[in-house]
């Protein structure tokens, strides 16, 4: 059995990903491919509870930087080891709602860490497990934050991480932008201004140019081999 693929998204706050995520999960198995989601901080019974210290934990106010980025690597550990790579080792495509690039951009350009540790505490943490692709959603911040707020409001009070100021996501932004422009081979920049439907098949376009194999379901996967 060949080994499955891995698709990440990235993106601001309130840039429309999760929606995406959902998206191609939806097509993909539609047509009988083998989805798996996962979402970061979390996606195991330890990152879940890191994601409520990290995001709601009224404690997480006080958190500074290194002991942010350590909890986002520790709960990204466990996920590559108990969900993520044994799915890749059975064939499965795996969706990451946020990897390793949301480190290297909030907490690296963002919060300002030195870039070279965060560098090598992503590698610590996912070891040879990295992205096939990576769509990283791109919208001004003025949208983005306009988005996350229409949907917090029916349902509290920003997390942590929404409440942040303006300056910080536009460092987020920029630092998007820049990682686009440093792997071009990996990261797909898409902008996300536009409907739901247009980013969708945009998306959809550049997967099945770069992957066109791996989307197949395993039925139409062996009859193109006969």
């Amino acid at each position: 059995m060949s080994r499955g693929l891995f698709i990440t998204f990235e993106g601001s706050e309130g840039c429309g990903k999760s929606t995406q995520v959902k998206r191609l999960a939806a097509r993909l198995e539609a047509d009988g491919v083998g989805v798996l989601l996962t979402r970061e901080p979390g996606g195991t019974p330890i990152g879940e509870k890191i994601r409520h210290l990290l995001q709601f934990a009224p404690e997480s106010t006080a958190m500074r930087p290194e002991t942010e980025v350590l909890l986002f690597e520790a709960s990204r550990s466990q996920l590559v080891r108990e969900v993520i790579e044994p799915a890749l080792e059975a064939g499965r495509v795996v969706i990451a709602d946020r990897f390793f690039d949301s480190t290297t951009v909030y907490q690296g350009a963002a919060r300002k860490l030195d870039a070279r540790l965060v560098e090598q505490l992503n590698h610590f943490a996912v070891g040879s497990c990295r992205p096939d692709i990576t769509f990283i959603l791109d919208v001004d911040v003025a949208t983005a934050r306009s988005r996350m707020m229409r949907r917090v409001r029916p349902v509290g009070a920003p997390d942590r991480m929404e409440q942040e100021p303006v300056e910080f996501y536009e460092r987020v932004c920029s630092a998007y932008r820049d990682l686009a422009r440093r792997e071009p081979d990996r990261v797909q920049l898409i902008d996300a201004s536009r409907s739901v439907e247009g980013v969708e098949a945009e998306i959809w376009q550049r997967l099945q140019s770069a992957f066109p194999d791996q989307l197949q379901s395993p039925t139409a996967q062996r009859q193109s081999n006969i």
